[in-house]
């Protein structure tokens, strides 16, 4: 029997457990119902798993069926029953004492508290991301890591079978079920289908300023419908969107934002473009595990002002800029724009990442790099 590969958020819940509930979201299939078993498996059994898509757990949960020596209580997906906030706020006050409480779901849960009694003070909530360069099995290369991470993405599946026929059959069938059960369960969405016509413009699109009104025309719907439908795939954890950061940048562009993909292997651009998107998500994984694990308030933004000078990524703790990061292919050159910014906005760090570097070097300030060293251990 395999090893269950323990993920890297998991030493922090099991220590959050103690005091209040765990919330874990994510991506569909990212590995949280695994990592919850996994807390259930520690416990020798005493404890009880539901799924609120299983018929007969679904009943059980409604009727609260469940030992008294069951230590851990895991409700996968019962964020799809309409009052679950309130429902699961009454099982915590009444049974905290004798029961741990896990819920797992593939959609934003701290979205889905708004309205109603609040659970706030209740539970803490946790991100779980895909696989990559700061979080690789042991078994595994870091070189191989990275051209799985390029080829087949991280999510677990297809990224710890390695195969690029079986990842395109997993990644259809995932689409398929995010589309037609996830956002028909949790949204009022009419024509999941042009959802679908939206996925494939986006995956065209990543590293390029999105802008809104753009995609509208080409299908041929309203700019608030698009807007609507690109927050329901954030919601679900399909993709999400980054801002650009204005402050003291006088000729700033405002408004249009970059979408990058949780899984890698989405993007259909060229090799930059997917690589760009890799080191997004491992940007966001980083400062969400921060932001979930010590309560900083993180945000992930770029640069571009009116004369096209751009930053790719620009990482703000507390309101102030902590790094800006560039990324390239494979040029060496320093960046000019990264020069310039750094000069200008004098960030703590300024880092280069360029996938295709054999020899990293300092030169003044800034740092070029390559992904492996720059990713290399979790913070």
């Amino acid at each position: 029997m395999t090893t269950p590969i323990q993920r890297y958020i998991y030493p922090s819940i099991k220590q959050d457990l103690r005091k209040k509930m765990v919330f874990i979201g994510g991506p569909r299939q990212v590995g949280k119902t695994t990592l919850a078993k996994h807390l259930l498996n520690e416990l020798d059994g005493r404890g009880i798993y539901f799924n609120w898509d299983n018929d007969e757990d679904r009943r059980d949960i409604m009727s609260k069926k469940w030992r008294h020596q069951d230590r851990i209580l895991i409700f996968d997906e019962i964020h799809k029953y309409p009052k679950w906030k309130n429902w699961i706020k009454g099982v915590y006050d009444i049974e905290k004492d004798n029961h741990q409480i896990v819920v797992t779901g593939s959609a934003r849960l701290d979205v889905y508290k708004q309205g109603g009694d609040s659970l706030m003070g209740r539970y803490h909530y946790w991100r779980l991301h895909p696989f990559t360069l700061d979080e690789v099995p042991e078994e595994m290369g870091r070189e191989d890591a990275l051209n799985r991470l390029m080829d087949v993405g991280g999510f677990p599946e297809p990224f710890l079978d390695g195969d690029e026929r079986e990842a395109r059959r997993w990644r259809r069938e995932r689409f398929d079920r995010v589309i037609k059960e996830d956002i028909r369960d949790l949204e009022s969405i009419r024509n999941v289908q042009m959802i679908s016509l939206l996925i494939d413009n986006l995956r065209n699109r990543v590293g390029g300023l999105v802008t809104i009104a753009n995609i509208a025309g080409d299908l041929e719907v309203a700019h608030k419908t698009v807007k609507s439908w690109l927050e329901i795939l954030e919601r679900m954890y399909l993709c999400f969107s980054i801002r650009p950061y204005t402050t003291s940048i006088a000729r700033a562009i405002l408004k249009p934002p970059k979408v990058y993909f949780f899984d890698n292997a989405d993007v259909l651009g060229d090799e930059g473009s997917r690589f760009e998107n890799l080191v997004a998500t491992t940007l966001l994984k980083r400062i969400q595990f921060l932001t979930d694990r010590d309560g900083y308030r993180y945000e992930l933004r770029y640069i571009r002002d009116k004369e096209g000078r751009e930053i790719d990524f620009a990482i703000i703790r507390e309101g102030v800029l902590e790094e800006l990061i560039e990324v390239k292919l494979s040029d060496e050159k320093v960046s000019r724009s990264l020069l310039y910014y750094a000069n200008k906005l004098n960030p703590k760090i300024a880092t280069q990442i360029v996938k295709n570097l054999k020899r990293p070097y300092q030169k003044n300030r800034l740092s070029v790099t390559n992904p492996l060293e720059y990713f290399n251990g979790y913070p």
